[in-house]
């Protein structure tokens, strides 16, 4: 009698083949993980979905059975420094500013605090339940959702159990913190202000104060704040663009930019205000749009370009990716920035001649800065640090990159190189070594991983789950209930603490205003650096 062969190892034993060629074919592997992860990333389950993270569970499924397709571990770490190299050149003015900013400094202030505490819960659960370093490192920077943290644990203790509690904690890493933020939204039930709607206002002022009549107007707008511009002077009937030597009499209207306090301030000086309205056009006037591409104008501040004078136009406001700015005179221009400008139909020719207008810009990148970049910034993840009594760590090659960017973000440029990423470019190049390294530590620690799931079963999920609860826990008590920051400020800190772009997504949708966005800048990259150290030294302390 011939023996029985189940249906489920017959199906396994006919995808033998499969297995084999995906072994012999490990680029294909690469891309099939990738395709295949994001296919099921895209996924939402009531709102919810791993996103980039399905990469990382995609690859260790298929490594798992054909586990010689990993490729060489050089290649997460490409990735990796690609994605933070991008981060930090994309936060690094916002970042340096919130340095020296009161409202900064309390931010990151609650970061560090927040991560130091969640490395003491993780050092506990190590000593009490008798975790192996590796795994409850991996644990800590998946429950944290940081792959630099992760990068420089496994460059440190040399294998790839780190992946094993990143893997196992991940998921609760980026669920958790939507779910509580969506509990203490229910709970606190706050009220936010709306902010004003998107679109660049136009505010009429009505010359009434005979202190500014008969002057020229640069003499009037080198009183006016920043932060308000001169779009047209109507006067006569006809408006008129707002050249520096253009006199104003009691009677004219200036048609302005701007709103608050500098706005006010604005009015106080000029008389009154009349109508507000959203620009789209002003009468004998035309706007346009026009892309920053001339490398004469890349780098250059607004009050250089003398626009008035030499192009009789004037900047409305700047598009830079999803971001509005306002046109103040210290604004510089980098390239792919689009610039919406109010000017006579006659002169569009000769404007989108000066500023190259050319859509190419807002994916073009330079690749000398860029290479250059990554040489600074892997240097320096290569220097030691000193943890007294510890020995030293190192921030290792991604880690190294995103400090150097942050700074290279903030300067913008030196000399002729332009450090700044167009915002297109930019977004392409994070994605990308984000999915490569996620693919390629999958394929490489998937047997690992199996191997340990089977052995302790829930216990590092749970784990996993604690740590992630802390961190939020942490972050909310010591925003919400002893700092008593705005509740949209502190979705920002929170996002930025856990740093997954889906919790930062969802928190954007949950209030009505930008804070999220600029407390994620602020934050992440202060948390990164914090999470590197504390997980170092979290392995000092144990690694025998």
């Amino acid at each position: 009698m011939l023996p029985l062969v189940s249906p489920a190892l017959t199906k396994l034993n006919d995808m033998a083949w499969f297995w084999s060629f995906l072994e012999s074919q490990p680029i294909l592997t690469l891309f099939l993980v990738i395709s295949l992860g994001y296919a099921i990333g895209e996924v939402a389950i009531r709102g919810f979905s791993l996103g980039v993270g399905a990469v990382l569970f995609v690859g260790l499924i298929i490594g798992a059975f054909a586990p010689a397709a990993a490729p060489p571990a050089i290649l997460s770490t490409v990735g990796l420094v690609l994605f933070f190299y991008g981060i930090g050149i994309q936060y690094g003015k916002p970042f340096i500013k919130g340095l020296v900013s009161p409202a900064g400094q309390r931010q990151n202030l609650m970061a560090i605090l927040s991560v130091v505490g969640t490395g003491l819960v993780t050092a506990a659960a190590i000593r009490w339940l008798g975790l192996q370093v590796e795994i409850g490192a991996g644990l800590f920077t998946g429950a944290l959702v940081n792959t630099a943290a992760l990068e420089s644990v496994v460059n440190k203790v040399g294998n790839e159990l780190p992946v094993v509690g990143y893997g196992v904690a991940y998921p609760f890493g980026v669920f958790g913190p939507i779910l509580w933020i969506f509990l203490i939204t229910r709970l606190l039930n706050p009220r936010i202000p709306q902010p004003p709607k998107r679109g660049t206002q136009g505010t009429a002022l009505l010359v009434t104060n005979p202190e500014v009549a008969n002057r020229p107007l640069a003499d009037v707008i080198r009183q006016f704040p920043p932060e308000v511009q001169v779009v047209a002077v109507h006067q006569d009937g006809y408006n008129h663009l707002p050249r520096g030597n253009l006199r104003i009499n009691i009677g004219d209207e200036l048609l302005v930019t701007g709103r608050g306090e500098p706005l006010k301030q604005a009015r106080r000086l000029i008389g009154e205000a009349t109508t507000v309205s959203t620009i789209v056009d002003v009468d004998d006037l035309d706007d346009l749009f026009v892309y920053v591409s001339n490398a004469d104008v890349v780098g250059r501040r607004l009050a250089e370009l003398n626009l008035a004078e030499k192009l009789n136009c004037t900047v409305i406001a700047v598009i830079r990716g999803d971001s509005e700015l306002s046109p103040h005179p210290r604004l510089v221009l980098e390239a792919g920035d689009q610039v919406h400008l109010v000017a006579e139909e006659g002169n569009f020719e000769a404007i989108q001649s000066f500023f190259g207008n050319s859509a190419r810009s807002t994916s073009e990148v330079s690749y000398l800065a860029l290479g250059l970049g990554m040489v600074l910034g892997v240097l320096f993840g290569l220097i030691p640090f000193p943890l007294p009594g510890l020995g030293s760590f190192t921030f290792g090659p991604s880690g190294g990159a995103m400090i150097v960017s942050l700074f290279l973000g903030w300067r913008g440029r030196w000399r002729h190189l332009n450090w700044v990423l167009p915002p297109a470019a930019n977004l392409t190049l994070r994605n990308f070594g984000m999915t490569l390294f996620l693919a390629v530590v999958g394929l490489r620690s998937a047997e690992q991983f199996f191997q340990t799931v089977r052995d302790t079963g829930f216990t590092l999920l749970g784990i996993g789950i604690a740590i992630t609860l802390a961190v939020v826990l942490i972050v909310t008590v010591l925003g919400y209930s002893l700092i008593r920051m705005p509740f949209d400020e502190l979705l920002g800190v929170l996002a930025g603490v856990t740093g997954n772009p889906a919790i930062l997504a969802y928190a954007s949708k949950t209030v009505p205003t930008n804070q999220p966005e600029l407390g994620y800048a602020i934050v992440f990259p202060s948390s990164t650096i914090i999470k590197i150290i504390v997980v170092q030294v979290i392995v000092a302390l144990f690694k025998v």
